[in-house]
């Protein structure tokens, strides 16, 4: 389309192009999505007699990134900032184990489960030992990676081997991880106070808690690190390597894939095996990080809430990067909105399903983009042709 095309569709046009440019595709269109979140939920927080304006700073303020009115003692924006990396880091992994199956075509929906799993294993068996941080932590790594890993490949060999849809058997082995860890806490490792399991040694948390840091008591992460090079090597692996680009062509077409040679069942068993190693990563940042019990009989919402995750980020590892910061902005913030602007903490749920919602239909707002852009050119055409017939006819008539 040419620019005096571009300019007879007006603000329309303009933002149709910002949505079908193929080069910024994976940040336009989350952009998108999260301006329309944003203004859906300023109508929901109006309705409640609520300032939007207000809630939205107390979300950035529960992370923070802006201030509070007040701190108890010893705590501050860093010590807030710090507790926001902290319940990032397993978020931001479990959504990198969704797209991990995504991209090969499968929808592994029992990260939850595989979180949970891992972090049972890890706290039974490295979390109540007695050995130093400095073997403890990276054992407690290894065991989450193995454990999940496993995991995902049981799901990943029913697929290949009886055909079961892996939402069935994912949403069914959930039930079993959850009511299994629980019968075993219950009978050997409950705490009969909290009703959650016996706290892990501090040797093997993946935290180091209450460092002093500018006269606050701060919670470091070491699975933001983790988190991080983990997106960057799912990146390496799907846009560098060779399993990468097989993977992607399983997901894009199967019998195409095994057509040219592909070893479908292979890749994924392997994909899934994959999933399961970086939920299993999120879930010991999680259980042997961000907190340092397990509470019998209770899947963490974050499973879910990485698929939010990872369509926000348009399933890439590098965009999730960022969604995950999105997301965990509204989850974690939700206690000091809640007490700030006087709302129930729930109404960040609510917000993170909107932008699901509108996550969700970011292909169909490209395929609109894309329509409306090609009508204009279609009326352009039609606008020429009939541009040049007046033209010749009137030259005609000067003859």
């Amino acid at each position: 389309m040419n620019k005096e095309s571009s300019r007879r569709g007006g603000p329309r046009a303009a933002l149709a192009r910002f949505l079908t440019n193929e080069r910024w595709t994976q940040i336009t269109v989350p952009i998108f999505c999260i301006i329309l979140t944003l203004i859906v939920s300023a109508v929901v927080l109006l309705v409640l007699g609520k300032k939007p304006g207000t809630a939205f700073y107390s979300f950035l303020a529960g992370n923070g990134f802006l201030q509070k009115a007040n701190y108890g003692s010893g705590s501050g924006m860093i010590s807030d900032f710090f507790s926001f990396l902290n319940i990032m880091a397993p978020m931001l992994l479990a959504a990198l184990a969704f797209i991990f199956g995504y991209r090969c075509g499968l929808f592994n929906i029992g990260i939850s489960g595989q979180m949970l799993l891992s972090g049972y294993v890890a706290t039974v068996f490295i979390g109540y030992s007695e050995l130093p941080g400095a073997v403890a932590r990276p054992l407690v790594l290894i065991v989450g990676i193995i454990v999940g890993g496993l995991a995902g490949a049981f799901i990943g060999f029913l697929k290949y081997r009886f055909n079961i849809h892996e939402v069935v058997s994912t949403i069914m082995v959930n039930y079993i991880i959850s009511y299994v860890t629980a019968f075993r806490i219950n009978l050997k490792y409950i705490d009969m106070i909290s009703r959650s399991s016996k706290t892990i040694s501090s040797a093997a948390r993946l935290t180091f808690t209450k460092v002093q840091i500018a006269g606050c008591n701060c919670n470091i992460p070491l699975g933001i690190i983790i988190a991080i090079l983990a997106a960057i090597l799912v990146h390496f692996v799907f846009e560098k390597t060779v399993f990468g680009f097989e993977l992607r062509a399983v997901g894009s077409n199967r019998n195409a894939a095994l057509y040219t040679g592909v070893n479908v069942g292979k890749q994924m068993i392997s994909a899934m095996m994959i999933s399961g190693m970086l939920a299993g990563l999120a879930g010991v940042t999680y259980y042997l990080g961000y907190t340092n019990t397990i509470i019998p009989r209770e899947l963490v919402s974050m499973g879910y809430d990485s698929i939010a995750t990872a369509l926000l980020g348009n399933n890439s590892p590098i965009g999730a990067i960022f969604s995950s910061v999105l997301i965990t902005i509204f989850q974690n913030g939700a206690s000091y909105m809640s007490s700030a602007v006087g709302v129930a903490k729930e109404i960040a749920s609510v917000i993170t399903g909107i932008l699901l919602l509108f996550s969700a239909c970011g292909g169909y707002f490209r395929r609109l983009a894309a329509n409306y852009l090609r009508k204009l050119a279609d009326e352009e055409e039609e606008a020429k042709k009939a541009a040049a017939a007046m033209a010749a006819e009137k030259g005609g008539e000067d003859k």
